[in-house]
């Protein structure tokens, strides 16, 4: 056996001189814990409502109350807290960065058959999480504006417009950006879990036997005397652990140990007692199973309480679409979606993002959802499988790195990843049982991400083999034109180019038709790495092909000759901005004097002809080019001045 190997801790984001891990854990609140922190709004209310049939008896409470404390503690704590946010890259966590550090390390170990397989449980993860994405905001909206009936049966034909209302305002002040809300994030989310508190509390205080349910005899009680068919009930248990996976996905903005700090001290005890709590009064009040939570608070505070659940529910499903946003964009630098419009809302921090595509997707998404099962109840039947599937697929990802990245033994790693496992199909496997009922609407959604994803992915491979077979070698192109040398202009010219040892098409036909070359010529390829950033000291590779000539043309003038010809490398995070305009500027730093204001950028525009007689499917083909077709530009993507660019076009067969 290997020994077990502790994993090294790489966090970009640590504590700054003078801040302690307990401030920055109140940072994190809202934007890491607020999806987990809503789940007690519904998940009690979930598991007694009349749909399942259990009687509010102490054995069924103390059961639900003792799988809610072990699942909190199994799969948040142990699983994601102390195991899985050990394996990050460079510090940053999530389903797509997961598959890259596995990815890579498959290839680096000789398993090269894997790389297809985590390729494609990393992208259906990452289709699984936009679906959540969809569905965490309607639910936990719906379900804080619910406590209005509680307070007043005047309230109920309004929840839902109300709810429509909410979220409609939430993403339309997306393109604003956070920075200035987002301060107040954490001690917003703080208040909430202190109210949590101190609302089981009060009611625990009146029945305090109820804390017996922390013994796990109770849940396993439930199960002897229910029978096989009561692992059903797991499905609807599992809506307290969902946020497990958000809290990973938001670890590279904060690092472990503040999240770890702010789950054992605030958020776990909080949450276990207002659980408690929300038992002791069905317990005490069978009529209480209604809407447990909001029945915790006295009726002066109800519509104060409502109000905060809002607020909460809003910094939820605003950390849930930050997480979506990052997930695109990383998905565009890896290659795994067409280039999409992403604006940067605060210039000082980078992971502050909008994507207006994305945006409007989710909200006319969340808002199907509303009008469709009009309560939040109805839209629990959607919920859950995604987050199943997802953390299950996140559990298998992270055995491959326990495996080969911390070189733990075969036993060790079953000893830890069987357990997980088994736990994490048995949520899942509960939770397929609500496909049909409202969790085939997750499942279709991460299906159709999937088929964008792949279709994306394959067709680009297609088209670059294409391009290949159609370029020109670049030794051959260049022994030409040293043989007749073209007419230099004045000048620098830039090529973009995908391929880092062929010759761009634009360059070849720039020559072949205007017989002309500028005095500098550079070859610019991004290539995004497996990592999540590369220092700005590593990012540039010059390759000299011709040198500079040691004289510069003036204005207007022509020589036949050569001009200089380099080939830029430019390596980059899918989390860093590809930017041009930054790769001329720092190029000065590499001898490449360019300026930007004389320089003209050729760019390559595909034509996708979808054909029949290889590659995709034809559906598919038709689909790629389509997508090609609505992809942002390349100027405007890699922030290239528009008045300076000139575009050759190109038809490809695929």
């Amino acid at each position: 056996m290997t020994e077990a190997k502790a994993p090294t801790s790489s966090h970009r984001l640590i504590a700054k001189p003078g801040q302690n891990y307990a401030i920055l854990a109140m940072t994190c609140m809202g934007v890491v814990f607020g999806d987990i922190g809503t789940s007690p709004l519904y998940a009690l209310r979930e598991c007694l409502n009349d749909e399942h049939g259990y009687p509010p008896t102490p054995e069924t409470v103390y059961g639900f109350l003792s799988m809610f404390f072990w699942s909190l503690n199994i799969v948040v704590s142990l699983k994601y807290v102390l195991f899985i946010m050990h394996a990050h890259n460079r510090g940053e966590g999530g389903i797509l960065a997961l598959e890259a550090l596995a990815r890579r390390q498959a290839v680096r170990n000789g398993f090269t058959k894997l790389v297809p397989a985590i390729t494609v449980l990393g992208i259906f993860g990452a289709a699984l999480l936009f679906g959540d994405g969809i569905i965490t905001p309607a639910i936990s909206v719906m379900s804080a504006l619910e406590g209005l009936k509680v307070a007043t049966p005047f309230f109920e034909p309004y929840i839902v417009p109300l709810t429509a209302v909410v979220l409609i305002a939430l993403f339309s002040v997306q393109r604003f950006g956070t920075a200035r809300i987002g301060a107040v994030f954490g001690p917003i989310t703080l208040l909430w879990f202190f109210v949590l508190g101190v609302l089981g509390l009060a009611e625990i205080v009146h029945n305090p036997g109820v804390l017996v349910a922390v013994s796990p005899h109770y849940a396993i009680n439930f199960f002897v005397n229910e029978g096989p068919i009561s692992l059903l009930i797991l499905g609807t248990v599992f809506l307290c652990v969902t946020g497990g996976e958000a809290m990973y996905a938001d670890m590279g903005h904060f690092g472990r140990h503040p999240i770890k700090w702010g789950w054992f001290a605030v958020v776990l005890p909080c949450l276990v007692l207002n659980y408690f709590g929300q038992g002791a009064l069905v317990l005490r009040d069978a009529s209480a199973i209604a809407n447990p939570f909001y029945r915790l608070a006295p009726e002066w505070a109800l519509i104060p309480l409502v109000v905060l659940a809002t607020c909460a529910s809003v910094i939820a499903s605003q950390a849930l679409i930050s997480g979506v946003f990052s997930l695109a964009r990383q998905a565009v630098q890896i290659g795994y979606s067409p280039r999409m419009t992403i604006i940067h809302t605060n210039h000082k921090e980078i992971g502050q993002i909008y994507i207006p595509i994305v945006n409007w997707v989710l909200l006319v998404g969340c808002l199907w959802l509303v009008f469709t099962f009009k309560s939040s109840s109805g839209i629990a039947h959607a919920y859950g499988i995604a987050v199943s599937l997802l953390m299950l697929i996140t559990t298998l990802l992270a055995g491959i790195i326990a495996r080969y990245v911390w070189k733990w033994g075969w036993p060790l790693t079953l000893t830890l990843m069987v357990p997980l496992l088994l736990i994490d199909v048995a949520f899942f496997g509960a939770n397929a049982a609500k496909v049909l009922s409202g969790g085939w609407i997750a499942i279709a959604i991460a299906i159709g991400v999937q088929v964008l994803a792949t279709t994306w992915i394959f067709g680009r491979r297609l088209l670059a083999s294409e391009l290949g077979a159609k370029s020109v070698r670049l030794d051959g192109f260049i022994q030409s034109i040293k043989e007749n040398p073209p007419l230099l202009v004045p000048g620098t010219a830039v090529f973009m180019t995908g391929s880092k040892d062929g010759t761009p098409f634009p360059f070849v036909n720039n020559l072949l038709h205007n017989k002309v070359m500028h005095e500098h010529v550079l070859f610019l390829t991004f290539v995004t790495r497996e990592v999540p950033h590369i220092p700005v000291a590593e990012r540039i590779e010059v390759q000299t092909i011709l040198p500079d000539r040691a004289k510069a043309l003036m204005p207007g003038e022509f020589v036949r000759g050569l001009g200089g010809l380099h080939r830029i490398v430019i390596r980059m995070g899918f989390m860093d901005k590809a930017d041009v305009q930054d790769v001329l500027r720092m190029c000065r730093f590499r001898g490449i004097d360019t300026r930007i204001e004389e320089t003209t950028f050729f760019l390559g525009r595909e034509t996708v002809l979808a054909t029949e007689k290889r590659g995709m499917a034809l559906w598919r083909e038709k689909l790629f080019a389509f997508m090609g077709r609505n992809a942002q530009s390349p100027a405007l993507f890699f922030n290239i001045p528009p008045a300076q660019v000139i575009e050759v076009g190109m038809q490809v067969e695929i």
